[in-house]
């Protein structure tokens, strides 16, 4: 079908309101980066490495239980239901994180917020991935990526803009007493309240996934929303091919299904993807960038700018990776990144080897974040979103979520106890070894999906 008869305004207005998920992921993960050396002030947990990867990692549980729960719920009320769940949810963390005077409490939202993380994780990809036609898909699930770096970048431009200028050299009594202290890292949580709100009104006016409609006896509906994305020729055909694959099927969802000789090499491929793209290591430059640039010789102002650009060059290779990700395919994409990180850890590692200061560092970790912003980041939900069968891809796809989630809370929570047993070099080394094995795996086992509709990838 000719891309020109497709409904491109539609089609992007919805997959822009379903990514909001994405902008308020982004956001919430990454915005507790810029706000640590404050509350960590606040709560006096500065000496505790084991409080301060529990304060970092403690979002993840939650987003482990929004991700487990998310194929139960998408599978019984659908994906714009859930989507709905998560914006309330991004909205009280938001409030709440920023109101707390109590460790515990904080401790509290923050699970509340890594529930909507969860859910949206899950849910948004899905969503898209289920709207978009073939040859489109690969650019509007992307979009959903766009969307968690620009929250990210969004974080970290209202983390600079919010904090005051810290001395060089200033102790920790003069932080905590600080504007910074006392008001400012509030502010930078609470920032992410307009965007939340913005995201719970507008998830109302986006029609229901219409493989899920189709799936649950709703033809009509379905097919009404199908030919509103590419006209009637489209919607016949796509509503063909989606009942062929769930004939025999209802509406219930099938967890036996799952460990079938049929479905379950697919879901060990998309878990090891999932787990991969958060062992590869870069989410700790997000999430432990004050560590890593102070330990590369800059102050906390210096670190909180540098932080902008390593965000700014996120969004710039985001944007490459949707240019090229349905020309180029998803293989390719997955091999480039994972070999390029592997290399790149390994000067990354030599650099804290030899202790080498300032521009070697911020260049490196620049070229790391180039690499998977344009790779593994935005490459894997694609391929996630696509791979597992109509009949079972919310239950699949709640697995490999929480796989990503339980990978990346693992993640999280080790790297202050691994920097301080094996240093930043054997940490950065360690990386570099999964990034390689990361490589052989998508090698052996990835196959390309570029250009197939999700009914042709499911038929593979």
């Amino acid at each position: 079908m000719s891309k020109s008869n497709f409904n491109r305004q539609f089609i992007l207005g919805i997959t822009l309101v379903s990514a909001m998920g994405g902008l308020l992921f982004g956001y919430d993960w990454v915005v507790i980066g810029g706000a640590k050396p404050f509350y960590e002030r606040f709560f006096n947990i500065t000496q505790s490495p084991y409080l301060q990867g529990w304060a970092m990692s403690s979002a993840l549980i939650g987003c482990l239980v929004g991700a487990l729960v998310s194929g139960y719920l998408s599978d019984r009320f659908g994906r714009k239901k859930p989507l709905i769940a998560a914006a309330a949810l991004f909205t009280v963390a938001a409030i709440g994180t920023g109101a707390v005077n109590n460790f515990t409490l904080f401790i509290v939202f923050r699970l509340i917020g890594g529930l909507g993380i969860g859910l949206a994780s899950a849910i948004s990809p899905m969503y898209i991935a289920e709207i978009s036609p073939a040859s489109m898909r690969g650019r509007l699930v992307s979009v959903n990526q766009l969307t968690i770096v620009l929250g990210i970048l969004a974080a970290q431009i209202t983390n600079y803009l919010i904090a005051e200028a810290v001395p060089t050299g200033a102790t920790d009594d003069f932080i905590l007493n600080s504007w910074n202290g006392q008001s400012g890292w509030r502010c930078m949580f609470w920032a992410g309240t307009v965007p939340a709100l913005l995201f719970f009104v507008l998830s109302f006016f986006i029609p229901e996934s219409p493989r899920f409609l189709a799936k649950t006896g709703k033809s009509e509906d379905a097919f009404s929303i199908l030919k509103r994305i590419g006209g009637e020729a489209y919607a016949l055909q796509e509503q063909k091919e989606i009942t062929e694959t769930l004939h025999g099927t209802d509406s219930k969802i099938d967890w036996k299904a799952l460990g079938s000789k049929k479905v379950r090499p697919v879901l060990i491929l998309g878990i090891v993807l999932a787990v991969f793209q958060q062992w590869c290591g870069i989410n700790v430059i997000f999430n432990y960038a004050d560590e890593i640039f102070t330990s590369a010789g800059y102050s906390v102002g210096d670190m909180l700018f540098n932080i902008v650009i390593t965000g700014t060059v996120n969004l710039i290779f985001t944007v490459a990776a949707m240019r090229v990700v349905d020309s180029w395919g998803r293989r390719k994409l997955m091999l480039l990144g994972s070999s390029g990180l592997a290399v790149i850890y390994l000067a990354l590692g030599a650099s804290y080897f030899f202790e080498l200061k300032g521009l070697a560092i911020l260049v490196l970790v620049m070229v790391a974040i180039a690499t998977y912003a344009m790779t593994l980041a935005p490459i894997t939900w694609v391929v996630l979103s696509e791979i597992f069968p109509n009949s079972v891809r919310g239950a699949a796809m709640a697995i490999a979520t929480t796989a990503l989630w339980i990978a990346c809370f693992v993640l999280t929570y080790t790297f202050p106890i691994l920097n301080k047993l094996l240093n930043a070099s054997g940490t950065f080394w360690l990386y570099a070894f999964i990034c390689l094995s990361g490589f052989l795996f998508i090698l052996k086992k990835l196959p390309e999906t570029k250009g197939k509709s999700l009914e042709e990838i499911e038929k593979m």
